[in-house]
């Protein structure tokens, strides 16, 4: 039994099947028997224990999977490096892969707050890349790593540029801009007035906006107003 075999093994033996039945509702862009049925702290678990092992670098170097969760694993692993250019370089081999909203989001690798120069220029590429699941990853660690004291105003131009007709391109680019909003109000609040974003994606943002508990009641009033009446 090979690497690949053993951790396929180990996975369904944690397997839920009524978390898959749940799960594979949220992710249509992954069939169904690609879905092992796993609760993410789980497979965290197992991802904790499993990198402790020389099986766990070797596991690194598999790719494509057969399975969602055997990505998710794999990007937990990732999260598991300690070195910066070690990370982007299983990142880079990593993100072609990804085909779905969940992996996508759940892999954030600490190690990348280390070098923010370095990660900045990272992200500019993928944010340029024709892969949509890679533009995702790159516009969210923008997101995590450059809306605080790190910010700069360059960087939602950045964000505002992308055009993509792919929903979850869209999706985190509203999500973006509503985190923005929170954490840079003065910086953002022109995007929304001036109506910078396509339509559908400016009104997705302000729905998260009004959803998040970081924005005041005034706010969210003002943003109501700058919605447009109609979408398609």
């Amino acid at each position: 039994m090979n690497i690949e075999q053993s951790v396929q093994m180990d996975l369904f033996g944690l397997q839920d099947l009524k978390y898959r039945s749940f799960h594979a509702k949220l992710m249509p862009t992954v069939s169904f028997d690609r879905i092992i049925g796993i609760r993410v702290p789980v497979l965290r678990k197992y991802a904790s224990e499993f990198a402790k092992t020389e099986e766990a670098k070797m596991y690194l170097n598999i790719l494509p999977h057969k399975y969602y969760e055997e990505y998710n694993l794999h990007g937990f692993l990732i999260e598991k490096c300690k070195d910066f250019d070690e990370t982007i370089r299983l990142l880079d081999e990593f993100l072609p892969y990804v085909d779905n909203w969940a992996t996508c989001d759940s892999v954030s690798p600490k190690v990348l707050k280390k070098n923010l120069p370095a990660l900045l220029k990272k992200i500019k590429v993928w944010m340029a890349s024709e892969h949509c699941w890679t533009v995702r990853f790159g516009i969210e660690a923008l997101m995590n790593h450059f809306l605080d004291e790190s910010f700069d105003s360059s960087f939602p131009k950045m964000v505002a540029k992308i055009k993509s007709d792919e929903y979850y391109v869209k999706m985190m680019v509203a999500w973006y801009f509503a985190t923005a909003l929170a954490k840079q109000p003065e910086a953002i609040m022109p995007y929304f007035e001036d109506k910078t974003l396509e339509p559908w994606t400016h009104n997705k943002a302000i729905q998260k906006s009004i959803e998040s508990f970081r924005i005041s009641e005034e706010t969210k009033k003002y943003l109501k107003t700058l919605k447009y009446d109609k979408v398609v």
